[in-house]
C-alpha cells in the first residue's frame, strides 16, 4: 500500500505492521485540523471580482459590526476572532457598484461607514429604490443570496462607503463551526422581511406623505443626507412632488 513519503507525497512500499500504526496516527492528525484548514483556504480564496474592487490593503474596523452582533448574541474572543477572519473589508468610492442586475449574489455586507441602495429599473426606464443601508445596517440582494440564482437588484454607493462583506461560503462555514451565528442571522433576516412586507403593505395603502413620514422615522439619519431624488425614488413620486411635500409639512410644523 502507498506511505506518506517526508516530503508529503505518496510512494509506493511495502509497510510494515507498526507502520500503519504511524500512518493511523498521521490521518487522526489530518483529520483534527481538517475544519480549521478549510477556513484558512476559504479565508484565502480569491473574491468574484465584483467583490474585490478596492480590498487589497484596507484597514477593517470591527468595532460596529461586532457591536451589532452583541445586541443579539455572546460571543467568546476566539469566536470573534474566527468571525473577523472571514470578512473581507473593501472601500466603494460613491456611485460605484457593488452588485449588478443579473449576477449572482455571493455575500452580505454590513456597512462601517456611507450608504448604500439597491435598486431596480423597470421598462420606461425609471429607477425604483427598495432599500438603503446606511451605517451599520446590512444590504444583500435576499433572494440571489440565498438561492444563488441570478438578481433583480442593483446595489451601488450613495457616497464614499466601507463594507465588510461575507460570502455565501464563509457563510455556511460559520454555522457548522459557531452555530449561534444561525440565530443571529435568523433574527436580521426575520427583520428584513418584516420590513418588506410593512413596505409593500404601505406602498398599497398609505399616501405619500405617509409614506414620507414612515422614511423618515427608518431613515432619520438619511433625511437631510442624500439627494432628495433618492428619497422620491423610495416612496414612489417626483422629486418635485417630494419638495411641494415637504414645504408642506414644514408650513404644519411637522
Amino acid at each position: 500500500m502507498g506511505r506518506m513519503s517526508p516530503k508529503g507525497g505518496l510512494s509506493y512500499h511495502l509497510v510494515r505492521p507498526h507502520d500503519y500504526i504511524l500512518l493511523f496516527n498521521h490521518i487522526e492528525v489530518v483529520i483534527h485540523f481538517t475544519t480549521w484548514y478549510q477556513i484558512a483556504c476559504i479565508a484565502k480564496a480569491p473574491l468574484p471580482p465584483y467583490v474585490r474592487a478596492q480590498s487589497a490593503g484596507t484597514y477593517m474596523n470591527s468595532d460596529l459590526i461586532l457591536k451589532s452582533i452583541a445586541r443579539h448574541i455572546a460571543l467568546e474572543p476566539r469566536e470573534e476572532e474566527m468571525f473577523l477572519s472571514l470578512l473581507q473589508p473593501m472601500k466603494i468610492k460613491r456611485r460605484q457598484f457593488m452588485l449588478h442586475r443579473g449576477e449572482v449574489c455571493r455575500f452580505a455586507a454590513f456597512v462601517n461607514s456611507g450608504c448604500l441602495r439597491s435598486y431596480t429599473i423597470d421598462g420606461n426606464d425609471f429607477e425604483h429604490i427598495l432599500n438603503f443601508a446606511p451605517t451599520g445596517w446590512w444590504m444583500s440582494d435576499m433572494y440571489s443570496y440565498i438561492t444563488q440564482e441570478k438578481g433583480y437588484l442593483n446595489i451601488a454607493a450613495l457616497e464614499d462607503a466601507e463594507v465588510l462583506q461575507l460570502t455565501k461560503d464563509r457563510q455556511e462555514l460559520l454555522f457548522a463551526e459557531v452555530p449561534k451565528f444561525e440565530r443571529y442571522y435568523r433574527i436580521i433576516t426575520e427583520n428584513s422581511l418584516v420590513s418588506y412586507q410593512l413596505r409593500t403593505l404601505d406602498n398599497l395603502s398609505l399616501t405619500a406623505q405617509d409614506r414620507y413620514l414612515n422614511f423618515c422615522r427608518r431613515y432619520p439619519s438619511l433625511i437631510n443626507t442624500i439627494p432628495q431624488k433618492y428619497i422620491a425614488s423610495y416612496i414612489g413620486v417626483t422629486p418635485e412632488f417630494l419638495s411641494k411635500l415637504r414645504k408642506d409639512l414644514l408650513k404644519q410644523g411637522r
